[in-house]
């Protein structure tokens, strides 16, 4: 097939937070460096013209971006000190933190926040709304920012180094024949392709495993956080009040709190963290957030209100010790697809911001010695742990493999790391780690029969006022992908769902999908269950991918444009 192919370059795969920062940091450096050339003031060459492109599957920039969000304001203050000046859309200064326990029915609140909970000097934000302003500021730079263009496949040479990125077709019908709009995806080349993806990017889980990036790591670790915007009748819950939560509804063995944030207008930002390293294969992390709700303390705070925006997305949490290898020949990982959130402090903005901005150093020092080679692309490495990114993380090195052993003794470890600098005790043993999804037990190890496979929650009733079923919530996050396409969800094995699944696990993606996506459906014409994937709920949140039990479901891009609208999210 003929494709075109455009010669970029730098190519920022995913217009998140780190990318963006990367490619207006990246814009600076060269226009201050061609500007000291011209003045004589460095003897060197000019770089002249250096074509930067950022691609991104949403429909605008901003669109796929979720995060609670409250944002510690380093890095963006060192991309652009003046940020406030400059009119970045911050909700409220952090004006007051509360940290609760809930139990069934009461909500306890601590005497002292715990350091890693205290917000002081940090801003309420809506990451679709500074991701959106981030773009225009790149924009306004001269960088080339493409929506509608997701990263299908990456080019490597014949020595498998990266030479660029493929985007998706588009017009394909849901049997692969073209249709009359069909375009084909372009080829982009670049001298460096920087991945900011987010969690579980495809192209990084491609990229990672070829290339054995995660060698000597441990496996990554992830979190689903579940969120709803909410439109309050008055001022109850005054923007910059931050409160956080522990305990009801998960049970003491799975990882999971609560975060409430104050917005402006009376708009109240809300939602459940949920470990994807449960064992319940019952646990459905949707309706952990609904039974939340449910809680006397949140369900009075509720009444009266109206629910405005919904969506899903998942957390790299396994932090300092699944970090992969972030290099390689013609290539850079940055952000969430380099796992550098801090899970303890629920804060990864910062660290991808400035993560981008040293990926950005190292290119254009690549750029002036003319060599983008796994050698000279190293110091991107060198230079995210001589920064304040690495020693973070180390701080907090055992927190979330603290919690294997259940809230309690997670608690203990939490502690005892603020104290020690990270070390964890013995409390685990680190050679043993596993990925998330290895964790989940069969029906047999809780004495789940087939006839009582939903009992978790029976009593959990969906009102349309304060709790909302999967499809209520999807059509609040705005989802729209054109159904007459391939489904972008690969499910390798599909008797695999109707037999072992089945009976093993009572095919836990109808659970653990927050969209609605996987159902299990009598098929007519041989009286046998089978799997119907209703890829057009999808909100991109990887889930699926990230917690299936037998790792058959692949998730891959589908046709540009399609997905959640987190507008305010």
């Amino acid at each position: 097939m003929e494709r075109e192919t455009l010669e970029f370059d730098v190519v920022f795969v995913g217009a998140g937070p780190a990318n963006l920062s990367g490619a207006l940091h990246l814009s600076q450096l060269v226009k201050q460096h061609n500007e000291s050339v011209a003045s004589g003031v460095t003897k060197s060459e000019s770089l002249g013209d250096v074509e930067i492109c950022v691609i991104e599957k949403g429909a605008t920039i901003g669109a796929h971006i979720l995060s609670g969000a409250v944002m510690d304001p380093r890095a963006l203050r060192e991309l652009m000190p003046d940020f406030v000046e400059q009119g970045a859309p911050l909700e409220s200064p952090v004006k007051e933190d509360f940290f609760l326990y809930l139990t069934e029915k009461h909500a306890i609140r601590s005497p002292i926040t715990p350091p890693p909970l205290k917000n002081h000097g940090y801003y309420i934000v809506s990451l679709n709304r500074l991701t959106a302003w981030l773009g225009e500021k790149c924009e306004e730079a001269g960088i080339n920012i493409f929506p509608e263009f997701p990263g299908a496949a990456m080019l490597y040479d014949e020595d498998d180094r990266v030479i660029g990125v493929r985007t998706g077709d588009k017009g394909i019908d849901k049997e692969g024949k073209q249709r009359a709009n069909y375009e084909p995806g372009v080829d982009l080349h670049a001298k460096v392709t920087v991945l900011g993806e987010g969690p579980r990017g495809s192209l990084t889980k491609q990229l990672v495993e070829r290339l054995g990036l995660d060698e000597g790591r441990e496996p990554q670790v992830y979190s689903v956080g579940i969120k709803e915007l909410w439109e309050l009748p008055d001022d109850r819950y005054p923007a910059g009040r931050v409160t956080h939560t522990l305990g009801f509804p998960s049970d003491s063995r799975t990882y999971g709190g609560g975060w409430i944030y104050g917005m402006q207008n009376n708009i109240l930002n809300i939602g459940y963290v949920t470990g994807l390293d449960y064992r319940d294969p019952l646990l459905d992390p949707h309706a952990e957030f609904q039974r939340y709700k449910t809680h006397p303390f949140i369900a009075r705070l509720l009444e009266g209100g109206k629910l405005m925006r919904y969506g899903a997305k998942t957390i790299a949490a396994g932090g300092y010790f699944a970090i992969p290898q972030t290099y390689a020949d013609g290539v850079l990982l940055v952000g969430d697809c380099a796992g550098l959130l801090n899970s303890q402090r629920l804060k990864g903005i910062h660290s991808a911001i400035k993560s981008g901005m040293l990926a950005a150093e190292t290119i254009f020092d690549a750029m002036i010695a003319r060599d983008y080679s796994a050698k000279r692309l190293q110091s991107y490495e060198t230079r995210v742990n001589d920064s304040w990114i690495i020693p973070e993380l180390k701080k907090v090195r055992n927190f979330h493999a603290g919690f294997k052993h259940g809230r309690w003794l997670g608690m203990v470890n939490t502690g005892l790391q603020f104290v020690t600098g990270g070390r964890s005790w013995g409390l685990f043993d680190r050679d043993k780690a596993q990925p998330g999804h290895t964790e989940m037990q069969k029906l047999s190890a809780f004495g789940y029969r087939g006839d009582d496979i939903e009992q978790r929650y029976n009593g959990l009733k969906f009102d349309g006022k304060l709790t909302f079923n999967k499809l209520t919530d999807v059509y609040h996050a705005a989802v729209g992908h054109d159904e007459d396409q391939p489904a972008h969800l690969h499910v390798l094995d599909t008797n695999i769902c109707s037999t072992r699944c089945a009976e093993e696990y009572g095919n836990p993606c109808q659970r653990f999908c927050p969209a609605a996506v996987y159902e299990i459906v009598e098929d007519g014409a041989n009286g046998k269950r089978r799997l119907q994937i209703n890829f057009s709920n999808c909100v991109h949140c990887k889930t699926c991918d990230i917690m299936d039990p037998y790792q058959i479901i692949n998730w891959v891009t589908p046709e540009g444009g399609g997905g959640p609208d987190y507008k305010g999210m």
